[in-house]
């Protein structure tokens, strides 16, 4: 087994590479800035970016310091088939969100967050649902990628953790706050090419360091049944099927994707979606394929810590100019990330809290932005007193995750079923989230009777996730078909089987329980809502506010 030591770039290169990457951002930043800042342009652009900087920005933000970390995790862990489940599932994810953002569009062309049009759509408690949800989600990740930084640092430089995790959330707020989502995709455009130089150049140098298809041959024995199968079976249920239903929630709760899709110009959003599917799987599957050539030589991660496959194989195989790229590409996948989430919350405190609650109907622009601005300056200051204290956030991310699993149902079909109601709504997720805690911190003993209620919940979410992809694409009867015919499939080798994988089996109880209630409840009411009126209540904030002006 190698076991080596990381190589450490000195204080000023790492001072320089930082701050020439963040200077940079933030000239970009002022060439995009105005005097006169529309709140339509700062939260979505007025929904008018290109077809480049929108899947540019979209690829940007799905790649996370986190996700190529993860991604070698498990191709060391996995063999084959690990960075392919990992990265395959991820980017059709992404092309997944595409048919049904097409309708969140149509039906309501300048909105700025998911949760405004909820709230237009059912009420005040399906609104907060989301805007909760997607605030501790952001706040999450925004934690997250300020200790991968802070660990980057450390381990690559002299500087200590709390200084690196100290750079990056200055030089983060410094570009974002000025104009904000525009100049998070301007930036995250300039962040993907470093990205996508970095990575043409770090995997090829590392694959060729290591010996080559010769080492390959030579090293095949060292990978057991399961991890030289490119079908695998245990890599598929440990790691595919549950970051599959895991995406596909992220994909349609979170408001990071949702801000891109409401931003992008209508009529370009399935070649940008297309176009950000095929760039996300290509970076973070090759990312991966360094975990799978660390498990081929026998690499042991140093302290045990998985998370750094990635930066031993870069410090030990890679010239001094090559480890300075790969630092420049997690500061920027990590930097592209965490702009993102503040424009995240941004949004939704200005929409959501002030547009909706506070301003009582007659939002002021300015006081609105300064709300925005307000809100990135004091999450950038929570993101890193939490990330500097090091905090076991697993817990917390399980349970957003959670939560958007028990949404994607409800959200989606509020959008097409005109009988669900805002009681359906709020019932449906409450419940599935209950169950979810319930089925993945074993509350209950996974065995006997109780284990098969659970599993039957699970086989129903299984028919849901396949129906709802089905019907994205091709349509009601085949989506049903579908979702019947998967569940029916399922069926026989749930019972039994599943409850041995909680991680799998909690995930998709959330799917189906929510499905269920959130049928079941709406059949009882006899409302029938008018789609027409999310066009008329979902409007632009600069707009509306000027109209009431001329009244």
């Amino acid at each position: 087994m190698h076991e080596t030591a990381l190589f450490q770039l000195s204080t000023s290169t790492t001072i320089l590479l930082l701050a020439g990457f963040y200077l940079a951002t933030f000239l970009m930043s002022l060439i995009i800035g105005k005097r006169h800042e529309n709140v339509d342009g700062y939260m979505v652009s007025n929904n008018a970016i290109g077809f480049g900087l929108s899947a540019a920005s979209m690829i940007a933000t799905w790649i996370w310091a986190a996700s190529f970390y993860a991604s070698a995790s498990a191709g060391y862990k996995f063999g084959i088939s690990g960075p392919i489940h990992y990265g395959l599932w991820g980017a059709l994810m992404i092309l997944f969100i595409y048919p049904f953002g097409m309708r969140f569009r149509k039906l309501a062309p300048k909105a700025h967050t998911l949760a405004e049009i909820m709230y237009a759509r059912h009420g005040k408690s399906s609104q907060m649902i989301l805007a909760i949800s997607n605030i501790i989600g952001s706040c999450i990740s925004l934690m997250v990628n300020f200790t991968a930084a802070g660990a980057l640092v450390s381990v690559l430089s002299p500087l200590s953790f709390i200084q690196g995790v100290l750079i990056a959330g200055v030089g983060v707020l410094s570009y974002t706050i000025w104009s904000g989502f525009r100049a998070s995709v301007l930036t995250d455009f300039a962040q993907l090419i470093a990205m996508i130089i970095a990575a043409v150049v770090i995997i090829p140098l590392i694959f060729f360091n290591l010996g080559g298809p010769d080492m390959l041959a030579a090293n095949m024995p060292n990978l057991s049944l399961a991890q030289s199968d490119f079908f695998s079976t245990e890599a598929f249920l440990q790691q595919g099927a549950p970051y599959l239903v895991a995406v596909l929630a992220y994909a349609i709760g979170n408001q990071t994707i949702a801000q891109r899709l409401f931003a992008v110009r209508e009529d370009l959003i399935r070649p940008t979606f297309i176009t950000a599917t095929v760039g996300y799987g290509a970076i973070v599957i090759g990312l991966g394929m360094l975990g799978l050539l660390a498990l081929f030589i026998g690499l042991k991660p140093l302290d045990g810590n998985m998370n750094d496959i990635i930066p031993q194989m870069a410090s030990t195989y890679l010239p001094p100019f090559a480890i300075g790229l790969f630092f420049v590409l997690v500061i920027g996948s990590l930097s592209s990330t965490a702009d993102a989430d503040l424009c995240a919350l941004s949004a939704i405190v200005m929409t959501d809290i002030y547009g909706k609650s506070l301003a009582r109907g007659t939002p002021n622009p300015k006081r609105m932005l300064f709300w925005g601005r307000f809100t990135m300056v004091a999450a950038t200051m929570l993101g890193v007193v939490f990330a500097s204290l090091r905090l076991d956030i697993l817990m917390m991310l399980v349970f957003v995750g959670a939560l958007w699993g028990a949404i994607v149902f409800p959200v989606i079909m509020s959008f097409y079923w005109d009988r669900i109601t805002n009681k359906a709504f709020t019932l449906a997720v409450g419940s599935a989230v209950a169950m979810f805690v319930v089925a993945r911190f074993e509350l209950l003993p996974m065995t006997g009777a109780i284990a098969v209620v659970f599993e039957l919940f699970a086989t129903v979410g299984v028919g849901v996730v396949a129906g709802l992809m089905a019907f994205g694409f091709f349509g009601k009867k085949v989506g049903a078909t579908c979702g019947l015919l998967a569940a029916a499939v399922m069926l026989p080798y749930s019972i039994g089987f599943l409850r041995d994988y909680a991680v799998l089996l909690s995930a998709l109880t959330s799917y189906g329980v929510s499905a269920i209630v959130c049928v079941t409840v709406s059949l009882r009411s006899n409302q029938r809502f008018d789609f027409d009126l999310l066009d008329e209540r979902v409007v632009s904030f600069q707009r509306s506010t000027a109209a009431l002006a001329r009244t």
